[in-house]
């Protein structure tokens, strides 16, 4: 049974469980006014309950959250209900906003209706940060490594970072991982280069930074950077302790910006990838008066070691693009060689970025009689794979314009060559069997030295495609999504199921003034006439190279002199912004328009054409053609008698006196004497001799026999046979070309020599 002093004792209880209870309670009355406090709700406020006794929950702490917590106070009055109330908010004399989980419940009298409101909050407030925290490090697991440029990756980093964890941040990188490089393994020295390549603030602007974007600066062993890198580890520290305040008094433009601005806490995190260091992520807080702690040092960590992963990515490949780029603009041309026949200009811009550098090229190729050959070709696919068959290919159409072969015929060649390539491919063929190929393709027939070390820097460049592995690819995983990581390694590597290309290969002849073209799937060429009227040249489109088995046609045009020819890879002309025949008309109108010189009209073209974002290369080639008049070239029709040979050699030398060069007529004479015999002896009429003034002095003689001469060394009692190696010692160069009725014999006599 209940004693005496049961119930004083029960009620001093319940009042001690009301006071002294772990979570913040309070009873309002039903103006919402409070009458008791638990010493919780007073340690909480910083008051005592008679400071707040009578005084509504915003009149104690304004704030948004104070008006939601006295609305559903009000609401539990109402309905007799009880409520429940999650709050967030700063409090006074707190460094981290406070969080509570409450409950709202009405205090009913004897009659049922509601006397007072009690409110029963649990702190909540750190599963709030570790909320907050887990949902900051999934945005930088967004938002960190959308790109694989290492600038804007490491501007993510800070971007996310503000304000969410600091105010102010700074990303500094070793110099030769921002250009691409290989950084020394393990810590750097004692000094350290760094190089500012991002920073973010609360303020617009960044007014805290003492570096721009670009610079470089030393930082010494005791400053947090240099001792983070050197530790390996994140340091926390505050800017009184004795290292940092030396630090940034040995900068007066630091020590300022710290003092103006309040900076009180920062935090220097190392950026470290597989183990490799590429720099370091500074945090730092002023605006926000509570410090960093241990728990936003590791949040730090972790968010900067995820950067890092993507700047290491976009690091590798900044490398390997810079490769292939740098393989690419070495296969092509570096200089247009000088030529009678037409005016060249070139330009090449490579992808974006994201898509890689591809197998675009374009050539120009002297030919014997005055005659020049225009090429243009697109390799299939991206990355240093696409370069090595570009180069492949380039010089396979050197050596097999070196023959003199017909447009049809080349192209035809050249498929061939493609399709070995796509059979190498497919049969597992690896690096070194492909490096071997393209040093035997470039080795048989090439035509000068360069043609030898295209092959050579094809083969590099298979061998460089094999440091681009499908751990690389994984890597890029990393930075990106799924999709972005298909694209990484498809802007690294070819695809290994095949081989393919276009082509368009064209011979002008300056003395005819007529044209030869064939193309293997490759889009037309513009011409445009004198007159200015642009046109897209209705060409038979013959199937692209690496199909086999389909023939290509030639067609032959007749061009005024003064023509232009516009030769472009797709990537000029097709675009996701725009549709490929208002590409062509705007192309044709650009063509049209006057321009400085063959140069600015070039620029013109691309300046015009090319998307904002290419996801091609674009290769243009522009040819303006000239012409040979009659007092450049002299011809004669011979009878097939051998009493011709002596005129034939007295006109010859009174055409180069007519042209003054009487100091090579002797040596003409010569070479004009033996190829005319030639002629006369081993071939068949019709025979016909011509002299071209060009760069050089070209001496042909034709006839209607399709058998090719050959080199050979006469025996010392031979008493003939010794014709053609004595055109081969007097002149630079000689050759011979078929034709559709008979052959050509060339000798070419440099005329700076003469």
């Amino acid at each position: 049974m209940p004693r005496a002093g049961d119930a004083a004792r029960d009620e001093a209880l319940m009042r001690r469980s009301f006071l002294e209870g772990p979570c913040t309670t309070a009873v309002y009355d039903t103006g919402l006014r409070l009458r008791w406090a638990n010493h919780d709700l007073e340690r909480v406020m910083g008051l005592e309950q008679e400071e707040m006794r009578g005084l509504r929950i915003p009149e104690i702490l304004p704030g948004p959250e104070s008006e939601k917590a006295e609305r559903t106070m009000r609401r539990a009055l109402e309905t007799g209900e009880g409520q429940r109330l999650e709050l967030a908010t700063p409090v006074p004399g707190h460094p981290r906003r406070l969080a509570w989980s409450a409950v709202v419940a009405p205090l009913l009298d004897d009659d049922g209706r509601a006397a007072a409101v009690m409110l029963s909050a649990h702190d909540t407030t750190a599963q709030l940060t570790a909320r907050e925290r887990l949902t900051l490090l999934n945005e930088a697991s967004v938002r960190i490594g959308s790109t694989l440029d290492i600038d804007r990756t490491a501007q993510e980093l800070a971007d996310v970072a503000i304000p969410a964890l600091a105010d102010f941040v700074t990303v500094d990188l070793l110099p030769a991982v921002h250009d691409g490089g290989e950084p020394r393994p393990g810590p750097p020295g004692s000094h350290v280069l760094l190089r500012r390549v991002a920073c973010r603030s609360v303020l617009a602007g960044c007014p805290e930074a003492v570096l721009e974007p670009g610079q470089v600066a030393a930082y010494p062993e005791f400053s947090p950077a240099a001792e983070c890198l050197k530790a390996e580890r994140g340091m926390l520290n505050r800017v009184t302790d004795p290292a940092v305040a030396r630090w940034a008094d040995e900068a007066p433009d630091r020590a300022a910006m710290i003092r103006r601005f309040g900076l009180h806490t920062t935090m220097a995190v190392p950026m470290r990838a597989r183990g490799t260091t590429l720099g370091v992520a500074t945090f730092s807080r002023h605006r926000r008066p509570e410090p960093f702690e241990q728990d936003d040092l590791l949040l730090a960590e972790e968010m900067t070691a995820r950067a890092a992963v993507c700047v290491d990515n976009a690091r590798r490949y900044t490398h390997e693009r810079h490769t292939a780029l740098a393989l690419q603009r070495s296969l092509l041309p570096r200089t247009l060689p000088p030529s009678a026949a037409v005016d060249v200009a070139s330009s090449y811009r490579p992808a974006n970025s994201r898509s890689g550098v591809g197998g675009d090229w374009f050539d120009v190729i002297r030919l014997s009689g005055s005659r020049v050959a225009l090429v243009v070709g697109d390799v299939v696919g991206h990355g240093v794979r696409a370069s090595a068959a570009m180069g492949r290919l380039r010089t396979a159409v050197r050596t097999l314009a070196d023959v003199d072969l017909a447009p049809d015929e080349l192209l035809t060649h050249l498929d061939d060559l493609v399709n070995h390539l796509s059979d190498e491919t497919e049969s597992g063929a690896d690096a070194p069997g492909a490096a071997e190929a393209a040093g035997t393709t470039g080795a048989t027939g090439a035509t000068d030295a360069t043609d030898s070390a295209e092959a050579v820097d094809a083969a590099e460049a298979v061998d460089a495609a094999e440091a681009v592995d499908a751990a690389e690819a994984v890597d890029a995983a990393e930075a990106v999504d799924a999709a972005e990581a298909v694209d990484a390694a498809e802007a690294v590597e070819v695809t290994d199921a095949e081989v393919g290309a276009t082509c368009l290969y064209a011979v002008y002849d300056p003395v005819s003034r007529r044209c030869s073209l064939a193309r293997a799937g490759h889009p037309p060429p513009v011409l445009v006439t004198p007159d200015g009227t642009g046109t897209l040249l209705d060409l038979p489109s013959g199937p692209p190279l690496g199909l086999g088995s389909l023939p290509f046609e030639t067609v032959e045009l007749e061009l005024p002199e003064g023509s232009l020819l516009a030769f472009y890879t797709d990537g000029l002309i097709e675009s996701r912004e725009r549709d490929v025949d208002k590409a062509i008309d705007t192309l044709r109108f650009t063509l049209a328009q006057p321009a400085a010189s063959l140069d600015a009209l070039c620029q013109a073209v691309v300046a015009r054409l090319l998307p904002d974002h290419p996801t091609d290369d674009i290769a243009l080639l522009l040819a303006r053609t000239r012409g040979l008049g009659a007092d450049s070239v002299a011809t004669w029709e011979l009878p097939d008698d051998p009493a011709v040979v002596a005129r034939a050699r007295r006109e010859a030398a009174e055409r180069l006196a007519a042209w003054g060069f009487e100091a090579a007529a002797f040596t003409m004479e010569v070479v004009v004497g033996e190829l005319v015999t030639n002629a006369i002896r081993h071939a068949a009429p019709p025979i016909r001799l011509r002299l071209i003034h060009d760069r050089a002095l070209i001496c042909e003689v034709s006839d209607g026999s399709a058998t090719a001469p050959h080199l050979r060394r006469a025996r010392a009692f031979d008493e003939g046979g010794r014709g053609l190696l004595l055109v081969a010692q007097l002149t630079d160069s000689w050759g011979t070309r078929q034709s559709a009725t008979g052959k050509t014999i060339w000798a070419e006599l440099a005329v700076p020599t003469l």
